[in-house]
């Protein structure tokens, strides 16, 4: 008699993604009863992947169960998967799971005939007791809770503490260059009205018994980085305290942590502690959404802006943190006036990524039942991404939307940093640079033809010598100091001032440094990063020879070492 196979599927946006969730299902089985785990495997792909290939992956396995993990980035690749399983595996049951499926399993089976059930919040329990009945024949699905199983669910079941989880990475070659998740907490007491995590505002917690265990694995093991994918970590002040003293009192030198934390209930303790770390060692993604008080309150949430400003200075000038801060557009009250001042607010809290987001307006959260009040209108394909609002056209979104690319391009990239600064005394306001920008990049259709990575220096410098064409000998050469304080040029740009008077002691010097580059300079450009302010950038009486040194980069920003060299040719 063949055995019962159960195939858990994980359709990710990117090779490197893992989905802890199938992990954490297969796992939990394992605790409960080995035999049985046996008969679960897992299957990854991508939505990048063609049907094709997946679906003669899925052939060749021959499943009994197949459960497939859902969400707003691949549910539209498990649309069309579905249909052409039910065709090549017709005896196949197949079982939908995750936040994409939990809150409308009705139309879910209603828009798929072919599905046997929906797994409804949290599947740890309701799939070993599916896997169970499947393969041992034990139970009734009718009788098992967080599944819609024949047109109803008889309640829902959760586990009653996180230490009944499986800590998923005993085996680290299952994830090879794969992010690793890693979860501590699950809930959040906050009740913002766009966020899936204030469904469940219970918050429980793993002990830290376990985690201290957990987290010198992946320090034993240098685990490169660390995303704890819990929601406010740090809404448990002394389980934050607990993680983050672990960390630092046992760091490896190697592995980053990475955080999502709420800014302005974070205290003088934490703050303390934090910028304590090595550089490099934690990162830190705050969501502050608005600065707009009407919405901030609309959407549920209590934000003191200031301290937020205040906690995020203490991090920014410590200099050992990546700090990565969020906006949302689209929120109830939050016209694109307000989103500007938002903006503004943000920018000039110089966070090293400053994440110009769009409201999705999932199911399940409180957002998508009051759509109408708000006059929200979204896509109705995912990622239900906001079209306009009562307070925000389709047309100020397009404008956002140009914004948002000009700051990954040229904030977000950290190649631009000193040039940025100056740019910024010719604008009223950090918005209107960006907006400015925007517009010079759709005058010259560089939104159609985009300029590949080297060649934005350019762009930019015809924008800057536009704006300032008075500043033109600073403008060169912070345009050449910010493209080498990232990377050595195999190609000297044509904004680069010429060194051949220099040529023999610039020669001499690299033969001997590999790895080094030496510029000269008419401008202290480097005392930006040491406070001064830019009034100061004024033209030396020397020229300075400045040495990029490759091999020292800073875990933030991956910045060269800059060392002023006194005398060239003593060197």
């Amino acid at each position: 008699m063949e055995q019962t196979k159960i195939l858990l599927v994980a359709v990710n946006a990117k090779y490197i993604h893992s989905n802890p969730g199938v992990h954490s299902l297969k796992k939990y089985c394992a605790m409960q009863d080995a035999e049985l785990a046996e008969h679960v495997d897992i299957a990854g792909y991508t939505i990048n992947q063609s049907l094709e290939s997946i679906l003669a992956d899925l052939y060749q396995r021959k499943p009994d169960v197949i459960g497939i993990s859902c969400y707003i980035w691949n549910i539209a690749t498990v649309g069309r998967l579905l249909p052409e399983i039910a065709k090549i595996l017709p005896n196949a049951r197949l079982w939908l799971g995750g936040p994409e499926v939990t809150y409308n399993p009705e139309e879910v089976m209603e828009k798929y005939p072919m599905l046997t059930g929906v797994f409804i919040g949290e599947g740890e329990g309701a799939f070993y007791q599916v896997a169970d009945y499947y393969v041992n024949k034990k139970g009734d699905l009718h009788d098992i809770k967080s599944i819609y199983y024949d047109g109803r669910c008889i309640g829902i079941q959760a586990l009653d503490t996180l230490d009944e989880l499986p800590f998923l990475y005993k085996n680290l070659e299952e994830f090879e260059n794969r992010i690793i998740y890693y979860e501590t907490s699950r809930g959040c007491p906050y009740r913002c009205t766009y966020c899936l995590s204030s469904v469940d505002q219970k918050v429980r917690l793993r002990s830290m018994e376990l985690v201290e265990k957990e987290l010198q694995f992946f320090l034993d093991h240098k685990v490169p980085q660390v995303k704890f994918v819990d929601r406010t970590f740090n809404c448990n002040h002394k389980h934050a305290m607990a993680i983050w003293r672990y960390i630092k009192e046992h760091d490896n030198g190697v592995t980053n942590f990475h955080f999502e934390v709420a800014a302005d209930i974070m205290t003088q303790e934490e703050l303390d502690l934090l910028v304590t770390m090595r550089p490099g060692a934690v990162q830190l993604e705050i969501g502050v959404q608005s600065t707009n008080p009407d919405t901030i309150r609309e959407i549920r949430r209590v934000m003191n802006i200031d301290k937020v400003a205040s906690c995020v200075k203490r991090i920014h000038d410590a200099g050992n943190i990546h700090a990565h801060l969020d906006l949302i557009a689209g929120l109830p009250y939050e016209d694109y006036a307000t989103f500007g001042r938002s903006f503004d607010d943000v920018y000039r809290m110089e966070p090293e990524q400053l994440q110009l987001g769009f409201l999705k307006v999932l199911k399940g959260a409180y957002i998508n039942e009051a759509k109408e009040q708000y006059g929200i209108v979204c896509t109705d394909e995912p990622p239900y991404e906001v079209l306009f609002t009562s307070w925000l056209s389709f047309e100020d979104v397009l404008q956002l939307k140009k914004i948002e690319e000009m700051v990954e391009l040229y904030y977000n990239s950290n190649q631009y940093r000193h040039i940025l600064k100056v740019l910024l005394e010719s604008f009223e306001r950090p918005f209107v640079m960006y907006e400015a920008l925007a517009a010079f990049y759709e005058r010259e259709g560089y939104f159609v033809n985009q300029p590949a990575r080297m060649y934005r220096y350019q762009v930019l410098l015809k924008f800057a010598m536009e704006t300032a064409p008075q500043k033109e000998d600073l403008w060169r050469e912070l345009f050449t100091y910010d493209a080498y304080l990232r990377e050595n040029l195999k190609a000297r740009p044509d904004f680069a001032k010429d060194l051949s008077a220099y040529r023999d002691s610039l020669r001499r010097l690299g033969n001997a440094n590999k790895g080094n580059h030496i510029e000269v300079f008419s401008y202290p450009i480097w005392t930006m990063d040491e406070g001064c302010s830019l009034d100061k950038l004024k033209k030396m009486e020397k020229e300075q020879f400045v040495c990029f040194h490759y091999e020292e980069r800073s875990p933030l920003t991956r910045e060269a070492r800059v060392e002023l060299v006194e005398d060239l040719d003593c060197l």
